[in-house]
């Protein structure tokens, strides 16, 4: 089951991504991959729940360990106490601050955003 949040019709429309220099640092496809690990501790829960692969997600978590001066995520092997994964204090920080920006960023553009959308051709 995907996480579900609470998103008007016009907010599900509208993702953010925050490019910095020549590749993309986070966008909304890591923050909820950030966002299942803290709440599944489990890279392949947060997979299932997201609707992606093992290697997607293991792919996009190592992506954001090498972009940020400091790992996101921290995964932990087997063993009595059962392993598990992790966010970082820093990946903590980064999905909050990635989810502040989204949120001002939505409510910046409600407005004139619901009115470029009223100008479009409805669908039959």
């Amino acid at each position: 089951m995907k996480p579900t949040l609470n998103v008007t019709d016009l907010e599900e429309r509208t993702r953010f991504r925050i490019q910095i220099k020549h590749a993309v640092a986070i966008g909304p496809g890591k923050a909820d991959v950030l966002q299942g690990i803290a709440e599944t501790g489990s890279i392949a829960e947060a997979g299932r729940r997201l609707g992606m692969s093992y290697q997607r997600v293991w792919s996009l978590v190592d992506a954001m360990n090498r972009d940020f001066v400091e790992p996101l995520v921290i995964k932990q092997r087997g063993g009595a106490a059962g392993g598990g994964t992790s966010l970082t204090p820093m990946g903590l920080q980064v999905l909050q601050l990635y989810r502040s920006v989204e949120l001002k960023a939505q409510k910046a553009i409600e407005k004139p955003l619901g009115e470029l959308v009223a100008l479009i051709q409805p669908t039959s």
